[in-house]
Protein backbone atom coordinates (compact mmCIF):
# COMPACT_ATOMS: atom_id res chain seq x y z
CA UNK A 1 0.00 0.00 0.00
CA UNK A 2 1.48 3.15 -1.25
CA UNK A 3 1.07 7.13 -0.14
CA UNK A 4 -0.10 8.26 -3.16
CA UNK A 5 -3.00 9.77 -5.13
CA UNK A 6 -2.47 9.01 -8.78
CA UNK A 7 -3.24 5.06 -8.50
CA UNK A 8 -6.39 6.12 -6.28
CA UNK A 9 -4.42 3.81 -3.10
CA UNK A 10 -6.10 4.76 0.08
CA UNK A 11 -3.10 6.00 2.47
CA UNK A 12 -1.92 4.29 5.46
CA UNK A 13 -3.34 5.29 9.30
CA UNK A 14 -1.08 6.43 11.78
CA UNK A 15 -0.63 5.02 15.19
CA UNK A 16 -3.87 3.93 16.84
CA UNK A 17 -5.00 4.80 20.05
CA UNK A 18 -4.74 1.98 22.18
CA UNK A 19 -7.64 2.33 25.22
CA UNK A 20 -7.26 -0.84 26.97
CA UNK A 21 -6.46 -4.57 26.09
CA UNK A 22 -9.13 -6.95 26.08
CA UNK A 23 -9.59 -10.23 27.40
CA UNK A 24 -11.58 -13.33 25.96
CA UNK A 25 -14.09 -13.48 23.24
CA UNK A 26 -16.32 -10.66 25.28
CA UNK A 27 -14.12 -8.64 27.46
CA UNK A 28 -16.09 -8.07 30.47
CA UNK A 29 -17.96 -10.15 33.03
CA UNK A 30 -17.29 -12.62 35.67
CA UNK A 31 -15.90 -15.06 33.23
CA UNK A 32 -15.70 -16.25 30.31
CA UNK A 33 -17.43 -19.64 28.98
CA UNK A 34 -16.90 -19.18 25.22
CA UNK A 35 -13.67 -21.13 25.31
CA UNK A 36 -11.58 -18.52 24.19
CA UNK A 37 -11.01 -17.30 27.37
CA UNK A 38 -6.83 -16.74 26.60
CA UNK A 39 -7.76 -14.60 23.73
CA UNK A 40 -5.60 -10.73 24.64
CA UNK A 41 -5.96 -7.94 22.34
CA UNK A 42 -5.80 -4.26 22.54
CA UNK A 43 -8.52 -1.97 21.90
CA UNK A 44 -7.78 0.77 18.77
CA UNK A 45 -10.07 3.49 18.64
CA UNK A 46 -10.60 6.97 16.60
CA UNK A 47 -7.74 6.53 14.18
CA UNK A 48 -5.97 9.07 12.30
CA UNK A 49 -4.72 9.29 8.56
CA UNK A 50 -1.75 11.27 7.37
CA UNK A 51 -1.55 13.04 4.04
CA UNK A 52 -1.63 12.07 1.22
CA UNK A 53 -5.01 10.22 2.54
CA UNK A 54 -5.38 9.11 -1.55
CA UNK A 55 -8.31 7.89 -3.43
CA UNK A 56 -10.46 11.14 -4.06
CA UNK A 57 -10.38 12.04 0.12
CA UNK A 58 -8.15 14.81 -0.11
CA UNK A 59 -10.77 16.07 -3.03
CA UNK A 60 -13.08 16.01 -0.53
CA UNK A 61 -11.57 16.79 2.81
CA UNK A 62 -9.90 20.11 1.18
CA UNK A 63 -13.68 21.09 -0.46
CA UNK A 64 -14.65 21.23 3.19
CA UNK A 65 -12.02 22.14 4.68
CA UNK A 66 -12.39 25.55 2.61
CA UNK A 67 -16.04 25.92 3.20
CA UNK A 68 -16.33 25.78 6.44
CA UNK A 69 -14.12 28.08 8.93
CA UNK A 70 -12.81 26.04 11.68
CA UNK A 71 -12.97 22.74 10.59
CA UNK A 72 -10.07 20.55 11.71
CA UNK A 73 -8.06 18.20 9.38
CA UNK A 74 -8.72 15.14 11.35
CA UNK A 75 -9.24 11.73 9.12
CA UNK A 76 -9.98 8.34 9.76
CA UNK A 77 -9.17 6.11 6.54
CA UNK A 78 -9.70 2.73 7.76
CA UNK A 79 -10.82 0.04 6.00
CA UNK A 80 -11.06 2.45 2.75
CA UNK A 81 -13.92 4.08 4.11
CA UNK A 82 -13.50 8.23 4.37
CA UNK A 83 -14.68 9.91 7.99
CA UNK A 84 -14.35 13.28 9.21
CA UNK A 85 -14.02 13.90 12.44
CA UNK A 86 -16.39 17.00 13.09
CA UNK A 87 -16.47 19.28 16.13
CA UNK A 88 -20.19 19.89 17.27
CA UNK A 89 -20.50 23.46 17.07
CA UNK A 90 -19.88 22.85 13.38
CA UNK A 91 -21.98 20.17 12.30
CA UNK A 92 -24.71 22.39 10.37
CA UNK A 93 -22.45 23.71 8.65
CA UNK A 94 -21.00 20.68 7.14
CA UNK A 95 -23.65 19.50 6.56
CA UNK A 96 -25.21 22.15 4.99
CA UNK A 97 -21.91 22.36 3.13
CA UNK A 98 -22.65 18.80 1.91
CA UNK A 99 -25.35 18.76 0.45
CA UNK A 100 -25.49 22.00 -1.76
CA UNK A 101 -21.96 22.16 -2.95
CA UNK A 102 -21.89 21.24 -6.71
CA UNK A 103 -18.19 19.70 -6.11
CA UNK A 104 -19.42 17.76 -2.91
CA UNK A 105 -23.17 16.85 -3.44
CA UNK A 106 -24.15 14.37 -0.84
CA UNK A 107 -27.55 14.49 -1.66
CA UNK A 108 -28.97 12.17 1.12
CA UNK A 109 -27.93 10.95 4.73
CA UNK A 110 -28.36 7.70 5.05
CA UNK A 111 -27.89 6.78 8.55
CA UNK A 112 -27.68 8.46 12.29
CA UNK A 113 -25.81 6.23 14.70
CA UNK A 114 -24.50 6.37 18.13
CA UNK A 115 -21.59 4.64 19.90
CA UNK A 116 -21.14 5.01 23.78
CA UNK A 117 -17.84 4.84 25.09
CA UNK A 118 -18.04 5.35 28.91
CA UNK A 119 -14.19 4.76 29.02
CA UNK A 120 -13.90 8.17 27.73
CA UNK A 121 -14.62 11.19 30.05
CA UNK A 122 -15.72 14.12 28.30
CA UNK A 123 -16.73 12.17 24.59
CA UNK A 124 -18.54 9.37 25.67
CA UNK A 125 -21.35 9.35 22.91
CA UNK A 126 -20.06 9.53 19.50
CA UNK A 127 -22.43 10.36 16.77
CA UNK A 128 -22.29 9.12 13.58
CA UNK A 129 -23.59 10.48 10.15
CA UNK A 130 -23.11 8.61 6.67
CA UNK A 131 -23.76 10.85 3.59
CA UNK A 132 -24.43 9.39 0.28
CA UNK A 133 -23.16 11.35 -2.70
CA UNK A 134 -25.73 10.55 -5.97
CA UNK A 135 -23.96 12.36 -8.19
CA UNK A 136 -20.58 11.40 -7.28
CA UNK A 137 -21.01 7.86 -6.13
CA UNK A 138 -18.92 8.55 -3.33
CA UNK A 139 -20.31 7.79 0.74
CA UNK A 140 -18.49 9.94 3.55
CA UNK A 141 -19.01 9.42 7.73
CA UNK A 142 -19.25 12.36 9.79
CA UNK A 143 -18.28 11.41 13.43
CA UNK A 144 -19.02 14.01 15.99
CA UNK A 145 -18.77 13.87 20.21
CA UNK A 146 -20.74 15.13 23.30
CA UNK A 147 -19.98 13.96 26.53
CA UNK A 148 -22.39 11.99 28.74
CA UNK A 149 -22.81 15.19 31.21
CA UNK A 150 -24.79 16.94 28.20
CA UNK A 151 -25.55 15.02 25.50
CA UNK A 152 -26.87 17.77 23.17
CA UNK A 153 -26.23 18.20 19.24
CA UNK A 154 -28.04 20.35 16.78
CA UNK A 155 -30.55 18.07 14.56
CA UNK A 156 -30.04 18.17 11.16
CA UNK A 157 -33.60 17.69 10.28
CA UNK A 158 -33.13 21.15 8.21
CA UNK A 159 -31.38 19.91 6.35
CA UNK A 160 -32.21 16.38 5.60
CA UNK A 161 -35.67 15.95 6.87
CA UNK A 162 -35.81 11.89 6.41
CA UNK A 163 -32.95 11.92 9.43
CA UNK A 164 -36.05 12.78 11.82
CA UNK A 165 -36.64 9.49 12.77
CA UNK A 166 -32.58 7.75 12.89
CA UNK A 167 -32.17 10.81 15.56
CA UNK A 168 -35.03 9.87 17.13
CA UNK A 169 -33.54 6.27 17.30
CA UNK A 170 -30.38 7.85 18.56
CA UNK A 171 -32.32 9.30 21.25
CA UNK A 172 -34.18 6.33 22.11
CA UNK A 173 -31.22 3.90 22.36
CA UNK A 174 -28.77 6.21 23.63
CA UNK A 175 -30.17 9.52 25.33
CA UNK A 176 -28.62 11.81 22.85
CA UNK A 177 -30.65 14.98 22.82
CA UNK A 178 -31.10 16.66 18.87
CA UNK A 179 -32.11 19.88 19.72
CA UNK A 180 -34.56 22.11 16.65
CA UNK A 181 -35.98 18.31 16.44
CA UNK A 182 -39.74 18.86 15.31
CA UNK A 183 -40.58 15.76 17.71
CA UNK A 184 -38.14 14.29 19.50
CA UNK A 185 -40.12 10.89 20.83
CA UNK A 186 -39.24 7.82 21.26
CA UNK A 187 -39.51 5.11 17.98
CA UNK A 188 -38.70 1.44 19.37
CA UNK A 189 -39.24 1.73 22.87
CA UNK A 190 -42.74 2.44 24.83
CA UNK A 191 -42.61 6.18 25.87
CA UNK A 192 -42.77 5.59 29.30
CA UNK A 193 -39.69 3.58 29.20
CA UNK A 194 -36.76 4.07 32.13
CA UNK A 195 -33.11 4.02 30.22
CA UNK A 196 -31.66 4.10 27.25
CA UNK A 197 -31.44 0.19 26.03
CA UNK A 198 -27.99 0.47 23.57
CA UNK A 199 -25.63 2.75 26.81
CA UNK A 200 -23.26 0.46 27.81
CA UNK A 201 -24.23 0.71 31.60
CA UNK A 202 -27.82 -0.06 31.01
CA UNK A 203 -28.51 -3.10 32.81
CA UNK A 204 -28.91 -6.78 30.65
CA UNK A 205 -32.16 -8.45 31.32
CA UNK A 206 -34.32 -7.88 34.77
CA UNK A 207 -37.15 -6.71 32.97
CA UNK A 208 -40.41 -8.78 33.43
CA UNK A 209 -42.62 -9.55 30.21
CA UNK A 210 -46.30 -10.37 30.15
CA UNK A 211 -47.61 -12.55 27.84
CA UNK A 212 -51.45 -12.99 27.17
CA UNK A 213 -51.64 -12.74 31.07
CA UNK A 214 -48.72 -14.75 31.69
CA UNK A 215 -45.78 -13.37 33.21
CA UNK A 216 -42.39 -14.25 32.12
CA UNK A 217 -39.76 -13.58 34.71
CA UNK A 218 -36.75 -11.96 34.48
CA UNK A 219 -33.79 -13.61 32.59
CA UNK A 220 -32.09 -14.11 36.29
CA UNK A 221 -34.94 -15.02 38.15
CA UNK A 222 -35.86 -18.03 35.44
CA UNK A 223 -34.04 -21.04 36.80
CA UNK A 224 -31.83 -22.16 39.54
CA UNK A 225 -29.16 -24.51 39.52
Amino acid sequence: MTDTTSSGVVAPQSAPVVRTVRKGMWGTGPGDVSGFGGISRPVERHLRASRPYGAWYDEVVDRFLSLVPGLPDQVNTEYQELTLYVPKDRLLDVVRVARDDARLRFETCTSVSGVHYPDEPGTEFHIVYTLLSMTHNRRVRLEVTVPDEDPVLDSVTSVYPHVNWHERETWDMFGVIFTGHPGLTRILMPDDWDGHPQRKDYPLGGIPVEFKGAVVPPPDERRSY
